[in-house]
């Protein structure tokens, strides 16, 4: 049997139809960049996640470029962040001349470590990044509490965790702005690169409407220097359909996750771990193993997709060297980096496949007990 880490095809044979007529009305009118489909997108989006103003972009990458321009963060400012985390959480900050300081992570949930975060504070500092890994929302609690204390900016990574909350708010409605992807992956995913700032704060949602399109409000006229990056309108057009679907495909998601904690259960991995008042969404379902490596070698022999997420921390990358955290120890962000193995979870999967997995994590043990 094979059991893909993701399948997309399968998905897209459910909504094939929806989608075809949604691309067609788009290719009829020929309007290709922010159509009226990206506003209505706009607004979906923002009711879904409980917010006043959704800005669509190119990417989630570029959402979270784009939020820290609207927060006018600039060379020398400090960002707080996790080094557990996509490229994009940190490359976005040093593109802007900001300095990235790591805090490392809680190991039961893998995100930033909120009690470790006040230490790290000092006049230079301007944001923090709380990323929602996984499908799973941060502490934001206690990080809303230092932001107040602070006067300091909160933008939501939440590229991972669209529908998930945290004490019934949705991620990404929480802090100053808040950044989702639709990388095709995720679960409301485009056909392509695609992304949407969040806010609550009309001046910011203003700016940042501006910077998408080269910072100009009335065409060829520009007050400040923006980028180029505006959600597609065949992009937005896939989106709605998929929207529609959120909801069933997040409950499915949480079925599988849920019949997963309980068949593991009695193995050697650690399965994810979800606080009290978070709403979890299982972008990706996370197991922990010190025998990731082989567990890993042996499913893809089964025939069976899985995925490192991440492999090597930010603060050990080579390209942020020059900020000399390759002395500094995150012990937990180093472990997880060892220890991690997202295998598949998909609203598609069957139950035959889902068990399939299961009894091949327990036969990789069954066959070395020494690892046990």
């Amino acid at each position: 049997m094979k059991v893909p880490f993701i399948d997309l095809q399968a998905q897209y044979a459910t909504i094939k139809d929806g989608i075809q007529l949604a691309i067609n009305e788009v290719l009829a009118s020929q309007d290709f960049i922010l159509g009226k489909q990206v506003a209505e997108l706009e607004i979906n989006i923002a009711h879904y996640c409980g917010i006043k103003r959704a800005i669509g972009v190119a990417s989630g990458t570029d959402a979270l470029l784009l939020s820290m321009m609207a927060l006018d963060i600039k060379q020398g400012d400090e960002v707080i962040t996790t080094p557990y985390t996509f490229f994009a959480t940190v490359g976005s900050i040093v593109r802007l001349g900001a300095v990235p300081v790591f805090v490392d992570i809680d190991p039961k949930t893998f995100n930033i470590d909120n009690i470790r975060i006040e230490e790290k504070i000092t006049p230079r500092t301007r944001a923090i990044i709380p990323v929602h890994l996984f499908g799973q929302m941060a502490d934001m609690g206690t990080i809303m509490e230092l932001a107040k204390k602070y006067n300091i900016a909160i933008i939501e990574d939440a590229a991972q965790a669209i529908g998930a909350t945290y004490n019934g708010l949705a991620a990404g409605s929480m802090g100053d702005l808040g950044i989702l992807s639709f990388y095709p992956s995720k679960n409301l995913g485009a056909y392509g690169d695609a992304g949407m700032v969040l806010t609550n704060n009309e001046e910011l949602a203003e700016k940042v409407s501006i910077l998408r399109v080269h910072g100009s409000k009335t065409k060829y006229y520009h007050t400040v220097v923006g980028i180029n990056s505006r959600l597609d309108t065949l992009q937005a057009a896939i989106l709605l359909v998929k929207l529609k679907h959120l909801d069933v495909w997040k409950q499915r998601r949480q079925e599988i996750a849920l019949l997963y904690d309980q068949d593991l259960l009695d193995t050697p991995v650690i399965c994810p771990n979800v606080s009290e008042q978070n709403d979890h969404v299982y972008t990706h379902y996370v197991i922990r193993t010190k025998e990731r490596d082989a567990l890993k070698s042996y499913l893809t022999e089964a025939g069976i997709g899985t995925a490192i997420y991440y492999p090597l921390p930010m603060h050990r990358q080579a390209c942020f060297g020059y900020l000399n955290y390759r002395d500094t120890r995150m012990p937990e962000a180093e472990r997880a980096s060892k220890e991690t193995l997202a295998i598949p979870l998909y609203p598609a999967m069957t139950e035959e496949q889902r068990k399939y997995v299961v009894e091949n994590i327990k036969k990789f043990f069954y066959l070395h007990p020494e690892l046990q």
